[in-house]
């Protein structure tokens, strides 16, 4: 590219997505930045935003241009740290994605992180699509599994999560618990509703109960975890989870093969920037009071 404080400006107005909060976001006047827009459209022959009357949504190509500019302003603010002996700065956005199921622990880190970092945007993203990093749309990730082999990517063992088996006590009450997989099929159970998961637990409960005592399934982690809450049937829990509540009765205590590994996964061009370091560190030092 050859211009890039075209560049810089589609990005901004993507970020903010009105041309008065680039302008604001720039210093520059708001004609600047439909200037920038118009040129750099006009020479990639390519529509980067839908103009409405409530700003400026970007397109497919936009959201391109949007991941890659960010990584690229993540790498200039971190060498301009650099050069001005301010490395240690940690500031502007903050993309850490996870396991929705992750949220309870993750949150009171990334808010105390914040805290220290008062000029830091914090962006957690959850859900089972894989954010690409190579294309910005996360500094840091954390995976579930077998070990992330996409190109350039640092991969690091982070934690084992453990799971165990439980009923609310409202279920036990009225159901009793099973004695053992032998008696599965007397009982009702919660489980994704994806039979291709690849949770370790999930395949285990395919294959130890019957299909049809799977009567409570859901997409979402969090989903899941509130069926088993409300007594709709037994289910897996994160033990960290199971141990913050009083109304759980468990059914089988955690099980070798049913523990994912963790990764903490990095873009190459982004893991050494002092933000990238700085948190995970911080992550890390945090996770080791954790009961996983």
């Amino acid at each position: 590219m050859e211009n890039w404080d075209e560049v810089r400006t589609a990005y901004q107005v993507a970020r903010m997505g009105t041309v008065s909060g680039a302008a604001d976001v720039l210093g520059v006047h708001h004609a600047t930045v439909i200037r920038h827009i118009d040129a750099i459209e006009g020479r990639l022959g390519v529509k980067l935003f839908q103009r409405h009357a409530r700003g400026y949504t970007p397109t497919e190509a936009g959201t391109d241009l949007l991941r890659v500019a960010q990584a690229t302003d993540d790498q200039l603010n971190q060498l301009a740290g650099r050069l001005k002996g301010q490395g240690d700065d940690v500031s502007g956005e903050l993309v850490v994605t996870s396991l929705g199921a992750l949220s309870g622990l993750l949150v009171p880190v990334l808010t105390e992180f914040q805290q220290a970092h008062p000029d830091l945007i914090v962006r957690f993203l959850t859900g089972d699509r894989l954010f690409r990093l190579e294309y910005g749309e996360a500094h840091v990730a954390i995976r579930a599994g077998s070990p992330p082999d996409q190109p350039d990517n640092v991969v690091q063992p982070f934690l084992s999560l453990n799971a165990g088996l439980y009923a609310s006590a409202g279920y036990a009450a009225a159901h009793g618990v099973p004695d053992g997989p032998g008696q599965f099929g007397g009982h009702r159970f919660v489980a994704h509703d994806d039979e291709n998961s690849r949770a370790p637990f999930f395949q285990w409960l395919r294959k130890n109960a019957p299909a049809e005592a799977v009567t409570f399934r859901a997409t979402d982690q969090k989903a899941m975890h509130d069926a088993v809450f409300a007594g709709a049937g037994i289910g897996f829990l994160p033990i960290w989870m199971a141990a913050l509540r009083d109304d759980l009765v468990p059914v089988m205590p955690p099980q070798p093969d049913w523990a994912s590994t963790l990764w903490l996964v990095t873009h190459v061009d982004l893991h050494r920037t002092t933000k990238v370091q700085t948190f995970t560190k911080f992550l890390k030092q945090r996770a080791s009071d954790w009961r996983l």
